[in-house]
């Protein structure tokens, strides 16, 4: 979980001080899987395209968009494919594939894997 989000929900979590759920409820039935029965996919997939509306976004965008969207990131920002992988759970690395033909190749600087290991350390120790 990202640190920007772990900020807002532990501010979350001061102002409102929910005493038996983090966002007051559980689902009722579940219907299958682990969709929540509360919300119908139209109802969902009205939220994501209202949203995008509301941001300014004119591409057609599908609740699938984030899905997609979420892995091209992580692929970007240099997470290894397996891991991409075993996120999405997919089955063959093959389907995680698809999402490199739409991924931005950023040139990166050169770095020491040694350096990244002494930040890494040194984030652990404070």
């Amino acid at each position: 979980m990202s640190e920007h989000l772990i900020r807002g929900l532990k501010s979350y979590l001061e102002a409102e001080k929910p005493e038996q759920w983090i966002f007051n409820g559980q689902p009722i039935e579940r219907s299958g899987g682990d969709f929540d029965s509360r919300y119908s996919q139209k109802g969902v997939q009205w939220a994501v395209k209202q949203s995008a509306k509301a941001a300014g976004i004119i591409k057609e965008v599908h609740v699938h968009t984030l899905r997609h969207t979420f892995a091209t990131h992580l692929l970007e920002d240099g997470m290894d494919i397996m891991t991409v992988k075993e996120l999405l759970g997919h089955e063959r690395i093959e389907t995680t594939m698809e999402y490199l033909h739409v991924m931005r190749n950023r040139k990166r600087d050169i770095f020491s894997p040694l350096d990244t290991l002494f930040a890494q350390c040194s984030r652990n120790t404070k």
